[in-house]
């Protein structure tokens, strides 16, 4: 049993770097430090611990977390420095190097931090707390909302598909998840808390059901049926566990949302091939047409790296082409980072920086064309937008069903309510839809 005692006002600060998953198990922690009796450490104050979650899916991945670290340490120089996540479980004698780090916490460890707080006395500063990746076998469960409107339900950690420029399985470890009942469970208490929307994280989530014999489509029928929830949203699915079942039920569910984020990695078969990815362009289309056959107003959000290794020029012509025959919203465009131990660093034809920038530069000026004929196409209809806390001095934001960005300027705007509004023309910065409340 824990003394919360021990910490009662003592004052944390957190910092999380990477994807939503991370996001989601950062909240965790700090509810689970909250609960012991921290507080989140107000602008100028001096925090008593730093917890940093990193990421390290690119070598800049890797070099943001050390920067962060490193300001972090400056900023509060007296405070227990704790780092976890991806690059503390694939570097972490590297990250205990780094000066002022006092914890390093690997995957399976976190939820061990308290313990490790009510103990300093009998450990040394610098603590690796680690164990090898292949070993990890548990399922941290994880729904929080940070200091976010939305609330992230991690359903799914790990992967076993090892592409070829991927440390991801060897950080996250083998596929898990936990059970379709306590996912549910959780759902439940978020919206006894208020939640409103509940995006569904994980590394791989279509590969749900390895540790519990379930699947996807089980689950995601089970949470459509939690009362309180108006939405969910689905992050990133693998193109291959998109199931036209899974597509034909969010297209008439309740509460998920014509909103869907498709990694493709490369629009050239042969470079698939070299990525070992499970699918190629001609399934990834059909899911593309399957999705717009059903919900012709769907936001389609697509990764894409550019540059690996094997990609020349004749391939990244070819991908061009096709990505840009897909009726798709927007792109995520990645830069291909080498990474240590990976099967990519085989592949002899490499490309040079400059040319990732101008290939990047390419399909980032595509997704821009794309994402504004989208936006577009709503100017004058109505919607319900979500509405989010904003930064100091800005209106009040949100995004409609289908993850339109809209900004309402209205004195009645409240966080987390359901709104009705009209949209209109573009922001100053052309990055959201101006609204007025209806």
């Amino acid at each position: 049993m824990i003394d919360n005692s021990l910490f009662k006002d003592k004052k944390a600060v957190y910092y999380t770097l990477g994807c939503k998953l991370n996001f989601s198990e950062t909240s965790t922690i700090g509810r689970m430090l909250q609960e012991a009796g921290f507080r989140t450490a107000r602008r100028g104050e001096q925090a008593d611990i730093c917890v940093v979650n990193t990421c390290s899916v690119t070598e800049q991945a890797d070099k943001k977390c050390r920067q962060a670290i490193h300001r972090l340490v400056r900023q509060h120089p007296d405070a227990f420095v704790v780092v976890t996540g991806c690059y503390a479980q694939l570097k972490p004698e590297q990250v205990a190097a780094i000066p002022g780090v006092d914890l390093v916490l690997g995957m399976d460890k976190k939820g061990s931090l308290l313990e490790y707080l009510t103990s300093l006395d009998k450990r040394e500063l610098g603590e690796v707390a680690t164990i090898p990746t292949k070993d990890i076998r548990t399922f941290v469960p994880s729904c929080s909302q940070g200091d976010r409107t939305r609330f992230f339900l991690k359903v799914q950690d790990g992967c076993d598909y090892f592409c070829s420029y991927c440390t991801i399985p060897y950080a996250r470890g083998r596929s898990r998840n936990g059970t379709i009942a306590s996912l549910v469970e959780q759902a439940r208490q978020a919206a006894a808390e208020g939640a409103k929307e509940i995006v569904i994280t994980g590394v791989n989530i279509g590969d749900f059901g390895k540790s519990t014999g379930e699947t996807f489509i089980d689950l995601i029928r089970a949470l459509d049926e939690v009362q309180g929830i108006e939405r969910y949203r689905i992050s990133s699915i693998e193109p291959n566990l998109l199931t036209d079942e899974v597509i034909a039920f969010v297209a008439r569910s309740r509460a998920f949302m014509p909103h869907f984020h498709i990694p493709l990695q490369a629009g050239s078969d042969a470079v698939l091939k070299l990525m070992r990815r499970r699918y190629d362009t001609a399934l990834f289309a059909s899911k593309i047409q399957k999705i717009r056959s059903l919900m012709p107003d769907a936001f389609i959000g697509v990764d894409v790296i550019v540059g690996t290794r094997g990609e020349e020029e004749a391939y990244f012509e070819e991908a061009y082409r096709f990505i840009e025959s897909l009726d798709i919203t927007a792109l995520h465009v990645f830069s291909y980072s080498e990474r240590p131990g990976t099967q990519a660093l085989k592949i002899a034809h490499k490309v040079a920086p400059q040319e990732k920038h101008r290939r990047s530069e390419r399909l980032l000026a595509l997704s821009d064309a794309k994402q504004r004929a989208f936006y577009e196409r709503h100017i004058g209809k109505e919607a319900v937008v979500l509405l989010e806390k904003p930064k100091a001095g800005q209106p009040f934001h949100g995004f409609t069903d289908n993850y339109i960005r809209v900004e309402v300027d209205d004195s009645a705007a409240q966080d987390n309510t359901l709104v009705h509004v009209r949209l209109g023309g573009f922001n100053e910065e052309g990055t959201a839809l101006l609204a007025e409340m209806v």
